[in-house]
């Protein structure tokens, strides 16, 4: 019996410790949950907002031309080097011509055999021509046949004929060798604009093709690096806020810690299609930006970074991109929903399926939040534009993104970050 008793006052001892326990936890429990959400704040302001639109891209000269020989054959001069100034009408390629000696020496001796037969076939046409009047004299005295008379006429028409076909000869040799003399003259290559030498891939002894055969060995390029553009590709969903005119903030990263001021001057129409037919399919356009500050250190081909600022409003109020979020303010504007309202909530949200959620941000009502709705604007890398639904020197909560973006309920309690309570106060 002794035992008995002493086994049922363990038990209740145990029972009064996991009841006391459970008390702890549940108070400690509803002591947090009394504390609210942790949160940050902000004040409410006016500033200017730029939107902005990001692109990547390249430096490119506004002007580079490419030089080809328009003569095949090996190269015995250059002019110039990568990197090198050079000026309009300066010397830059010399090249020794395979064919063009060659072709001199064809088209100069059939040239010369076409004036001999020229004048072969003259002196035939002076002949045929003699033959044919001396025969007509006779033919009209009755002392020629008609025979004579005709085979007289065709011969000096045939010798005439033959005449004609050799002038006609003689000017294509002619042309061709004033063709092939121009061509001579083209083994010299001289630089057609002033500019710097950006590219330079021939070599002395090398040889090179000709543009008058095929594509031809391109051997230097010339650009002028006065004038410099970014050439970027801008995404299908920002190009329709770009416009010519805008202001651009060109960083490149070889000069990472340098911001160029640019101008857009010309936008594609064409689009540029990457990965077609796969999923990460891009479509982009083609922007142009005239370098305005322009740096001698930049040089074509050099990767860059560019800031488009595409609209600005200017004294507007303004929150941080975080404290706008978005609710379906039907199962958030109250903390309980009776069984009544869900057939109506319901009916309400299909109708609303295809529009886009309210945007809202939640004010700081005395440590409560209270969800407010919002028309928004311009937005740019830290701050939104807020056309209605706040006043100024209100208080938003700006954080955590967790907090804002799915905790947060209208009369929720908050908890403001001790290092975070008083910022907006001291602005």
């Amino acid at each position: 019996m002794a035992k008995n008793n002493s086994k049922a006052k363990v038990i209740t001892w145990i029972l009064i410790g996991v009841v006391v326990c459970g008390g702890v936890g549940a108070f400690i429990v509803a002591s947090k949950r009394d504390q609210g959400t942790s949160v940050t704040i902000e004040k409410v302001s006016r500033r200017n907002i730029t939107q902005i639109v990001s692109a990547i891209g390249k430096i490119q000269p506004e002007t580079e031309v490419k030089i080809s020989s328009e003569a095949s054959g090996e190269v015995v001069f250059l002019g110039a080097k990568d990197g090198d100034t050079v000026k309009t009408n300066q010397i830059l390629v010399r090249i020794k011509p395979d064919l063009i000696e060659t072709q001199l020496e064809q088209f100069e001796a059939s040239a010369r055999s076409s004036q001999v037969a020229i004048d072969a076939v003259k002196a035939e046409v002076s002949r045929t021509e003699a033959d044919l009047k001396r025969i007509s004299e006779l033919y009209k005295k009755e002392f020629a046949s008609r025979e004579e008379f005709d085979r007289a006429k065709s011969n000096f028409e045939q010798a005439q004929s033959r005449y004609q076909s050799s002038i006609s000869d003689y000017n294509r040799a002619v042309s061709a060798l004033k063709q092939v003399k121009v061509q001579a003259t083209r083994t010299s290559i001289f630089a057609p604009m002033n500019g710097v030498v950006t590219s330079r891939t021939v070599e002395l002894g090398e040889k090179v093709l000709g543009t008058a055969q095929m594509q031809g060995t391109e051997m230097m390029r010339i650009a002028d690096l006065s004038v410099m553009n970014a050439l970027v590709d801008v995404d299908e969903n920002d190009i329709v806020n770009v416009k010519i005119g805008d202001t651009a903030r060109v960083t490149v990263d070889a000069l990472p810690d340098k911001s160029i001021t640019g101008i857009v001057i010309a936008i594609a129409h064409s689009a540029k299609v990457n990965k077609l037919g796969t999923q990460d399919e891009v479509t982009n356009f083609q922007v142009k930006i005239r370098i305005v500050d322009n740096d001698a250190k930049l040089r074509p081909g050099m990767s860059c970074n560019v800031d488009i600022e595409t609209e600005t409003h200017r004294d507007v109020l303004s929150v941080p991109l975080q404290s706008v979020t978005v609710r379906d303010t039907a199962f958030n504007s109250s903390p309980d929903i009776t069984q009544s309202r869900l057939k109506n909530i319901d009916e309400d949200k299909n109708k609303r399926a295809s529009k886009r959620p309210p945007a809202v941000v939640f004010l700081n009502d005395n440590l409560k939040a209270k969800m407010v709705h919002v028309e928004t604007g311009l937005s740019d890398r830290g701050y939104i534009e807020i056309k209605s639904g706040l006043t100024e020197k209100a208080v938003v909560i700006s954080g955590s993104f967790q907090a804002v973006s799915r905790d947060l309920k209208d009369g929720a309690l908050i908890k403001v970050d001790t290092s975070q309570k008083m910022k907006w106060k001291k602005e």
